[in-house]
């Protein structure tokens, strides 16, 4: 298979400049670039707030760029394609984010994400910094098996957590209560991915992974890791029909459950699949006794033009459901309920 290379750039070496600068420029109500390369809300939060903090490899637009603004993130720090970004910047980005009631930094669990950002608190507490706290959430139920949830990845599940941590955080919440928050979502939360066709990197233009035309890879990560393994192309409701029995099974979701529902668009697919998979997903969840409370459709966690998609599902009570619809104005995602 050749390197697909169309793409429209100018030079790979200023793909991530020039993309933040886009970004700010396109949404200056929303997002501003700062002189170091962080995305940081336009409008800060009140003082007495907590600050939530991430940091991320770009390539996976909006994630996590556009999840900065009203009831999401305080501040987004880019690191290089795919790349996590380094201890110090992380660092920057928790002192962008302080309102004066401590910052939680949000760690999407992947090797190099967790290890910056537990050296960036080690950076915290020799600058004298006590108020931050790490949440490390995961969700991929491919990536490891039950009973060893925490060396799962963090996939496309945790957009369910930024939203409505971020709504938690607008409240008078502490930093204790925001960490157990996110907990409490990341618990409810089970995520599982399909690759249709691999994505390129858009330095190198080097295809991330190969797979046959006659082939999807069920529980792909995001970066193209494995998953469990590849499957012959079958339709709509047959892959659904693979996928959402053992996202069901492993929380367990039972029978009077209410939950959120997310198709996140892993890059390339088309509204059109994604709605004709959902209505297998509503039929399915349904003849189980799951009700569905809300649901979201679109692109979260891209891996470029990967086509493919994550099904994600979270368990809501009465606080989740009530945070859901809380107002958010990201500069990629608006969520504003009635």
């Amino acid at each position: 298979m050749a390197p697909r290379t169309k793409k429209l750039i100018n030079q790979p070496a200023t793909i991530l400049s020039d993309m933040l600068e886009g970004f700010a420029a396109a949404y200056p109500d929303i997002v501003r670039l700062t002189d170091t390369g962080l995305i940081v809300r336009a409008q800060p939060k009140a003082t007495g707030k907590v600050g939530l903090v991430i940091g991320n490899g770009s390539g996976h637009e909006p994630a996590m760029i556009g999840l900065v603004g009203q009831g999401l993130f305080d501040v987004n720090i880019p690191g290089e394609i795919f790349a996590a970004p380094g201890p110090g910047r992380i660092l920057e980005g928790i002192k962008a984010a302080d309102r004066g009631a401590g910052v939680l930094v949000c760690v999407s669990h992947h090797a190099g994400d967790l290890m910056n950002a537990e050296m960036a608190l080690e950076l915290c507490g020799m600058e004298g910094i006590e108020a931050v706290e790490m949440v490390v959430l995961y969700d991929d139920i491919s990536s490891a098996p039950k009973g060893r949830e925490a060396e799962r990845r963090g996939t496309a599940g945790l957009f369910f957590t930024w939203k409505m941590l971020g709504a938690f955080a607008e409240t008078d919440a502490t930093l204790a209560q925001c960490k157990a928050m996110a907990e409490k979502i990341r618990d409810n939360t089970r995520t599982l991915s399909v690759a249709i066709t691999p994505g390129t990197n858009p330095v190198s233009g080097a295809v991330m992974f190969q797979l046959p035309d006659d082939e999807i890879e069920v529980g792909m990560g995001v970066h193209g890791e494995i998953g469990q393994g590849r499957q012959k192309l079958v339709s709509a409701d047959q892959t659904i029909d693979i996928m959402l029995p053992p996202v069901l099974e492993d929380l367990p979701f039972r029978a009077g459950d209410e939950v959120l529902v997310f198709l996140n668009n892993s890059g390339s697919m088309t509204q059109m699949e994604l709605f004709i998979l959902y209505r297998r997903v509503a039929q399915r969840l349904q003849e189980a006794g799951i009700q569905v409370y809300k649901t979201y459709i679109g692109p979260y966690a891209t891996t470029q033009e990967m086509a493919g998609f994550a099904l994600s599902l979270c368990r809501v009570d009465d606080e989740l459901k009530t945070l859901w619809d809380a107002p958010a104005i990201g500069a990629n995602v608006r969520i504003v309920q009635p």
